[in-house]
């Protein structure tokens, strides 16, 4: 599974193979049609990014006469979506929500703040310890 998504995260890091894909979300295309998409890449380097993303099962490709049919595969950018976003998505719509509510009101949403460590320090009192430190290293 880990190396499932490794794979897929490969693939999608280039922009050359992120584009071919977006390209495929049209439909089915013939693998000329792809290698046309892009004329200042060579035939060979086109057809390595789309084994690149078969590898990463992100392109389907059947096979009619002699010509390949390249599809997409929404499966695993589903997989990864599940995996990494979805956890999320309660947090950033419940702050999305609190900062519209905000805005609507007219006030600002701020985060709770913690204190410096200069207001923390204006607020411990002064204890005879610490005058007796503080004297003592002025000597």
């Amino acid at each position: 599974m880990s190396q499932d998504i490794d794979r897929i995260w490969k693939a999608l890091a280039d922009e050359t193979r992120r584009t071919i894909l977006d390209f495929l979300r049209s439909g089915p295309k013939k693998t000329t049609a792809i290698v046309e998409q892009f004329p200042d890449l060579s035939r060979f380097a086109v057809m390595k990014h789309l084994d690149v993303l078969r590898q990463a099962a992100l392109v389907l490709t059947r096979e009619e006469g002699r010509q390949r049919i390249n599809s997409l595969n929404a499966v695993p950018i589903r997989m990864i979506y599940e995996r990494w976003v979805s956890n999320y998505e309660g947090i950033w719509a419940n702050a999305l929500l609190r900062i519209k509510e905000s805005a609507e009101r007219g006030t600002t949403a701020t985060p709770p703040t913690r204190p410096t460590k200069m207001a923390e320090r204006k607020q411990k009192p002064k204890t005879p310890l610490r005058r007796k430190k503080r004297r003592e290293a002025k000597r």
